[in-house]
This record gives structure tokens, C-alpha cells and sequence, in this order.
């Protein structure tokens, strides 16, 4: 079966940059940033982005075009023969089945968000009244069920129609839109009265706030969210790169992705920034800034009805895109496994994948007294725990040390791959970093997220 391309690199570079691009980016960035300093960590997470996450997703893009395969089969094609590289193809998969297990759940949330604030359900309520509303919310199971199977639903019809007349078509046009809903949610949130506080704090980098906060937290942190944000790991890129052509070197589109990634990134910082300081708002509330205190904020603007609405729709397209990046690497996963058509690979995953979000959707009401990790965590906690603390970083990892060593597909390979067309080439004086140091920092990763799970709490408490 001949393989699927894209129509254009427009829609290579926006679908993935689509996939980097998700709650990581417009949630947890902001408010980690408002925990961690504002500008001073920005200037960190932007030095880490460079040195942590472009040289794997580059590495990633080269495994899949190399192969033309998905992280399920790419392993198997590029290895040496007697090797056993292939056996992480099972460890992608279970990193993408496992990432949509919480994923559709939460992207449902800013469905149900959006109507609620297009409605205007939370007009006149305070802060207190809109986190009763939320607990509500997560209060009822077949709410979140319900739009959870909408977004599942949605995400694998688009899957449905091809890569081309489907992913590409549509995901091209919901992020040229997510792109200008976020430039006309900037524009309102600057020119807030007592916005210039906020913008200050995230464009003035003040380095005592780093003091205070400790090095080596606010490092790790950045650390941490400059290597997530990208969804690294998984073969979530690589599936990309097997649908491109070799007229452009991967060095210089994993730039421009991460570009992308990164403007939103810092678009959304300038929605939330200036906003919380307009109304005197800490930015570095956490996950209930986005539930709780950002449609409190709205309330008390003027049109706040119709800027909540916009803001809540940009959350749906940042999260959706993500989720119909990963559906396609599904989908292409019983393609090369099984040799399916599309649409049996779909109806098949349709339904798996319904199955395996129930438990994330009942972690909050019906299972709510299972509490997997201690204290008050739930069944989300712990998805979110299994692939963002164990199968990315050790995902990313054997990435590196199969693009560089020579029992795996080797650097001499990697460059070929990851050089060919035209366009910015991968800096071969690098070779030492990338085979030696960065492996040592992806683990050190992986270490340090234990450590501030299941140990550092014990030493504080």
C-alpha cells in the first residue's frame, strides 16, 4: 500500500505543531510561569526548549520518514538485524492510547466550558459559585461521558476521510483559527485598564524571583515543561515524518514547529498575564485558573460573555488538535500493523478508545474514593503520571540512543536522513552532546520526577 503524503508542507508544519500544541501549551504553561518567576523562567524554559526538545523531535521525524512506517513498525525496519529495538514500538503505543485515555476527557471539559460561558451560565457568579459549578461538573458522569464520546466521535471522523481531504484539510483550518482567535484575545487582554503590571512580570525578567523560588525548582521546572510541551517520545512526531517528502531538511522544520509551538505558548501567556493583573488576580493559581478564576475574570469584563466564549473556543481547538494527531498515529498503527483500510482501523478505535476514557471519567464521581498515587489523586493522576513521567522521558531516550549508537540505527544513518533536502542541516558538532550529555539529562528527568512525587514530600513533611 502506497503511503499517504501530505498536499503541502503548510499542512505538515500546522498538523504537527497541532500535535505539540495542547493543554500543555495554553494551561500549564501560564500558570507555571506564574508560579516560577514570569519572564526570568520563560528566558529558562526557552534555553531548555533548545537544547532539550528539538534535537529528539528531529531525531523522531528522521526515524518515521526514514522508515515510512508509524512508531509501530519504524523500529522494526530501521534496526540492525538481531536487535531488539522494535520491542519499544509496543511501549509508543501504549504511550498514545494512553495519553487519549485522558485526553478526550479534558478536551470534553472545554466543550462543555465554552457552552457554559456562550450560555451564560456563569454571569453574576463569584469565584466560590464557579468552582461549585466545576465540581458539578465532575460530579456527573454522564456529562462528561457524553462529550467525551463527541470528541472521540469527532476526532476519528476527521481521521475517517483521509489524511489529506481529513487531517490536513481540517486541522489547517482550525489552527489558522485558533491562531486568530488567540491574536484578538491578546489585543483585548493588553489593552485591559491595569494590564501593564501583568505584561511586566511576564516580559520583564526579574531574576530574584528565581532566588526566591530556589534554582534548582525553577529549573527543573522549565526543564520539565520545555521537554512535555512537545509530546516527545511516543512517536507522536514520527508518524509525521513519515508522510513528508526529502525536499526539506527536518532540522529546519523541527524548527518551525517548535517556533509554532512556542508562539502559543507565549500568545497565551499575553492573554492571561495582563488579564490577571487587571483584576488583581495571582496567575499562579494552577489547574483552577483556567476552571475557576479565568471565567470569574471574564465576568467582570465588559463583553466578558463573548471574550470567555472566544477564549474557551481557542482551549477546544488547542486541545482537539492534539487529540486528531494522535487519532491519525492510532489510526496508522492498525494500518501498518494489520494492513486494515482506514476506516476498519476507525470504527475499531472508535470504541476501544470510548472504553478506555471511561475510567478517567469516573475517576472524578463514581471512583472517586480510588486514590492510585495516595492523598487525593485519581485515575487521571495516574494516567497523566504513566506517560508524562515514565514513557516519554524513557521514550525520548531511546530515541537518542537509537539515532546514535552504533547497535541501533547510528549517527551516520541519522545524519543522512535528518540532512537530506534543503534547509538549516543538523550541526554535526553536536554529536557528542547528543550521544553522551542529553541521554544523562533525559534521565535525570525521568529521576528527578520520582523524586518530587514519592520522596521529596516525605523530607518536607
Amino acid at each position: 500500500m502506497q503511503r499517504e503524503k501530505f498536499s503541502s508542507r503548510l499542512g505538515f508544519l500546522l498538523i504537527s505543531a497541532g500535535c505539540a500544541i495542547g493543554l500543555g501549551n495554553v494551561w500549564r504553561f501560564p500558570y507555571i510561569t506564574g508560579q516560577y518567576g514570569g519572564a526570568a523562567f520563560v528566558l529558562i524554559y526557552l534555553f531548555f526548549l533548545l537544547i532539550l526538545g528539538l534535537p529528539i523531535m528531529v531525531m523522531e521525524f528522521s526515524v518515521g520518514r526514514a522508515s515510512q512506517k508509524s512508531a509501530a513498525l519504524s523500529f522494526h525496519i530501521l534496526e540492525p538485524k538481531g536487535t531488539k529495538w522494535h520491542l519499544y514500538g509496543y511501549g509508543a503505543m501504549i504511550g498514545n492510547y494512553m495519553l487519549m485515555m485522558f485526553y478526550t476527557t479534558v478536551c470534553g471539559w472545554m466543550v462543555i466550558y465554552f457552552i457554559k460561558m456562550a450560555s451564560g451560565e456563569f454571569s453574576g457568579k463569584s469565584s466560590a459559585e464557579i468552582g461549585e459549578l466545576f465540581g458539578e461538573m465532575l460530579s456527573r458522569p454522564g456529562l462528561m461521558s457524553f462529550w467525551m464520546i463527541v470528541v472521540v466521535a469527532l476526532g476519528f471522523g476527521i481521521c475517517s476521510m483521509g489524511l489529506q481531504n481529513g487531517v490536513e484539510r481540517i486541522t489547517k483550518l482550525m489552527m489558522l483559527c485558533l491562531l486568530a482567535v488567540m491574536v484578538v484575545l491578546v489585543f483585548r487582554s493588553v489593552t485591559l485598564p491595569g494590564a501593564a503590571e501583568g505584561l511586566q512580570f511576564y516580559l520583564m525578567p526579574d531574576f530574584r524571583k528565581i532566588v526566591e523560588q530556589g534554582l534548582g525548582t525553577v529549573v527543573f521546572a522549565a526543564m520539565g515543561q520545555a521537554f512535555f510541551t512537545l509530546s516527545l517520545g511516543i512517536g507522536a512526531m514520527a508518524i509525521f515524518g513519515s508522510y513528508i517528502d526529502k525536499d526539506r531538511s527536518l532540522t529546519g522544520e523541527s524548527i518551525s514547529i517548535t517556533l509554532l509551538d512556542t508562539a502559543v505558548a507565549l500568545m497565551a501567556g499575553l492573554i492571561i498575564f495582563p488579564a490577571c493583573s487587571a483584576f488583581d488576580v495571582s496567575p499562579g493559581e494552577g489547574p483552577s485558573l483556567i476552571f475557576i478564576t479565568l471565567p470569574n475574570i471574564f465576568n467582570t469584563m465588559v463583553g466578558g460573555r463573548l471574550w470567555g466564549s472566544l477564549f474557551f473556543v481557542f482551549m477546544t481547538f488547542a486541545a482537539l488538535s492534539t487529540v486528531i494527531a494522535v487519532f491519525e498515529n492510532i489510526v496508522s498503527f492498525g494500518m501498518d500493523l494489520w494492513g486494515w483500510p482506514r476506516k476498519k482501523v476507525v470504527l475499531f478505535n472508535l470504541f476501544l478508545i470510548i472504553l478506555l476514557s471511561l475510567p478517567c471519567v469516573l475517576g472524578f464521581n463514581l471512583l472517586s474514593g480510588f486514590h492510585p498515587l495516595g492523598g487525593s489523586s485519581n485515575i487521571q493522576d495516574l494516567e497523566d503520571f504513566i506517560i508524562s513521567n515514565n514513557l516519554l522521558p524513557l521514550g525520548s531516550l531511546v530515541y537518542l540512543l537509537f539515532c546514535t549508537r552504533r547497535c541501533g540505527w547510528g549517527w551516520d544513518n541519522f545524519i543522512k536522513e535528518a540532512d537530506s533536502g534543503n534547509g538549516i542541516k543538523f550541526p554535526r558538532w553536536i554529536r557528542g552532546y547528543v550521544s553522551y550529555v542529553l541521554p544523562l539529562i533525559v534521565l535525570f528527568i525521568f529521576v528527578q520526577g520520582y523524586w518530587s512525587k514519592f520522596f521529596a514530600p516525605l523530607f518536607r513533611a
